[in-house]
């Protein structure tokens, strides 16, 4: 504590930074910016580092802003940081001295960037960053951080100087964040989707989906020099973060969202790029395109190949591997669900593995576990499980993928149960829980779309699963008829008109329960006789559909299962014995094979397809800034005004 007061304290009294911040102009070749090859980093900078050092020099802010429109010195720094990244690119051999010269420079130029964003309207931002030189700033210092990132070549030695660009980067289109304006509308966004900047979005975009896939570890300290600290700019200004980095203790080599800081920051930066955009026609989005038309490349030496249009090559299977890795979060579902909704070549890709396990029990497990996950993150995964189960091929190869064994799924031991089973028991506990927790009509719609666009290829369903599908509707049977009691002695006791909530809950109930019965008709329409188990539990539970017989809402639909119902049941009476359970699985077995299929209505096939709202971007933009402000090393203000995540305004 007492180290990091007296860091604090030397920030507040640098004559280093007080010159900074004061009104004498320090041109670009002033000797004053030599000293910042002084400081050499020896760890990455932590959440904890970044808010403390915001604190530090939040004091000198105030005189910065007053004095900067007059010296130019933010616009120095700019200049100061392309010069040193201009050399850098130009160096046939690494410099370590330019390494550190380039990186102390985009500290500090990210340091009062993100403080100008939090503090200032992206209008007085800009203003900062052009005073007094000509407009055109901003684009040269967006330009400089993209070609760093598709230029310098990634090695142990320019690791945080990929790392701080990607940073100052997401500052400067954190200018979204507090604003109450659309992206389309932001100076930011506008320059960086046009001009030279939008010349580099293919490049830029297999950049950070390569960064995010290697997950590179934080380099030793050895890269990245000795940790001593002395004299200088950059020294100043980072005193606030205690004086010995040698002698601190080790920090974790995971961001907080679960992926080394680089690949962490590198999939923030694609999910911003990616879900900002995307529906002004006037101004068009060639990140999020070349995104889409992203095509799979096998040799990642021929990728220049590959190249051509809005496009690039990549190699998908790595892709895949990153997306199939645990944990499996919010930010990779997220990029799971951009690249299979609208990345044709990738979605084939993906439905023609062989080890689609690999892909969908992380998804599974991540709602098998809903109270741990948000809300958005279950939603997504949901998603992700309707789109694959709009294509037929996956409904028939998850039923016969086989898993022998599922460690997280404790509600019972499960063993031999297809990956098309387990598929539907976490859906059903989603519906539960839903129904219990979440109360969202949109979650259980798309839950039943799912099993619906599936249920054509229910095969071989395990005892377990068949239990678990007819209790489903047993309880919200149960619960219709407490509902419809309730509404019926309300009406007796009270001529006034029903509540329209109840009501209305009543109808949503009844949709839910239609849409089982039609689940389970299309399963026995079309896979009778390679679904036994389903059969027995539905002789079992025959009751529960009693009332629905006769019910105007269900009578067309029950017609089937009551056919099919009355022909085993025929069967089994015609024993005259009794007979165990083997003995019933036999007849049903040998009667399904006989089965008179001519006998069942015909319904139209069940098929549902995922559509975006019509505004997505309410929906993704708070989202993915959500994303961006737990998930990373910077430490953001979500109390400053106009934030789009204070308050309630933030996903669950």
């Amino acid at each position: 504590m007492g180290a990091a007061v007296s860091g604090l304290k030397a920030v507040s009294e640098s004559t280093e930074l007080a010159k900074l911040v004061g009104t004498e102009p320090l041109p670009a070749d002033d000797p004053f910016w030599q000293g910042l090859h002084q400081f050499q980093l020896s760890r990455r900078l932590t959440r904890e580092d970044d808010k403390r050092l915001e604190e530090a020099v939040s004091g000198l802010f105030n005189t910065f802003v007053a004095n900067n429109p007059e010296t130019g010195n933010l616009g120095a720094l700019v200049r100061v940081f392309l010069g040193k990244a201009s050399e850098l690119k130009a160096a046939a051999q690494l410099d370590s001295r330019l390494a550190d010269q380039t990186l102390n420079a985009l500290l500090v130029l990210r340091c009062a960037c993100k403080l100008s964003v939090q503090l200032l309207s992206e209008e007085e931002l800009v203003r900062q960053l052009e005073a007094p030189a000509p407009a055109g700033q901003l684009e040269t210092l967006l330009t400089g951080l993209v070609e760093v990132l598709v230029d310098v070549p990634l090695t142990d030695a320019t690791y945080y100087i990929h790392l701080e660009s990607l940073n100052t980067l997401l500052v400067l289109l954190a200018c979204q964040l507090y604003s109450v304006k659309q992206a389309q509308s932001l100076v930011v966004y506008r320059t960086l989707m046009s001009g030279r900047c939008a010349m580099h979005a293919p490049i830029l975009v297999r950049t950070l989906l390569r960064h995010t896939v290697a997950r590179q570890p934080v380099p030793d300290a050895r890269y990245t020099g000795g940790g001593s600290l002395v004299f200088g700019l950059a020294s100043g200004l980072w005193s606030a973060l205690t004086l010995g980095y040698g002698s601190q203790p080790a920090v974790e080599e995971r961001a907080p969202g679960g992926l080394p800081p680089l690949a962490q920051q590198s999939l923030h930066t694609l999910l911003v790029l990616g879900n900002h955009c995307t529906g002004d026609r006037q101004l068009f989005n060639p990140f999020r395109q070349a995104l889409f038309h992203m095509t799979d490349l096998q040799d990642p030496a021929e990728t220049h190949l590959a190249d051509a249009g809005d496009g690039f090559g990549f190699a998908m299977s790595s892709l895949y591997s990153l997306l199939c890795s645990p944990p499996c979060t919010d930010q990779t579902t997220l990029l799971l669900y951009l690249l299979i909704h609208k990345n044709t070549a990738f979605r084939h890709f993906v439905l023609a593995r062989t080890d689609l396990d690999a892909l969908v029990l992380p998804t599974l497990r991540v709602l098998y576990h809903a109270p741990e996950s948000s809300s958005h993150h279950i939603y997504m995964s949901l998603i992700v499980l309707l789109i694959l189960s709009e294509d037929e091929l996956f409904n028939r190869s998850v039923h016969s993928t086989m898993l022998h064994q599922v460690s997280w799924y404790t509600e019972r031991p499960l063993t031999e149960i297809s990956l098309g089973g387990l598929l539907i028991l976490v859906v059903i506990r989603t519906i539960q829980y839903n129904m219990t927790k979440m109360r969202d009509k949109y979650l259980h719609t798309n839950c039943l779309a799912a099993l619906a666009n599936m249920s054509a290829e229910f095969r071989q369903l395990h005892p377990y699963v068949c239990q678990r599908l007819v209790s489903l509707f047993e309880v919200l049977a149960k619960r219709h008829g407490r509902q419809l009691e309730q509404l019926r002695a309300a009406a007796a006791t009270d001529a006034t008109q029903p509540d329209e909530g109840a009501v209305q809950d009543l109808a949503v109930l009844e949709e839910v329960l239609r849409m089982l019965l039609e689940i389970i008709n299309s399963c026995l329409t079309a896979q009778l006789v390679h679904n036994p188990n389903l059969v027995y539990t539905l002789l079992y539970k025959r009751g529960v559909f009693e009332l629905y017989r006769t019910h105007p809402n269900f009578q067309d639909i029950t017609h089937n299962i009551d056919t099919v119902l009355l022909f085993f049941s025929s069967k089994l009476e015609s024993l005259h014995k009794d007979i165990g359970v083997r003995d019933v699985h036999a007849v049903i077995q040998d009667g399904a094979k006989k089965f008179p299929l001519e006998r069942l209505k015909k319904f139209p096939e069940l098929k549902f397809k995922y559509v975006e709202e019509n505004e997505p971007e309410d929906f993704f933009i708070p989202y993915v800034w959500s994303l961006v402000v737990s998930g990373g090393d910077l430490h953001w203000s979500t109390a400053a005004a106009g934030c789009l995540l204070a308050a309630d305004a933030a996903p669950s």
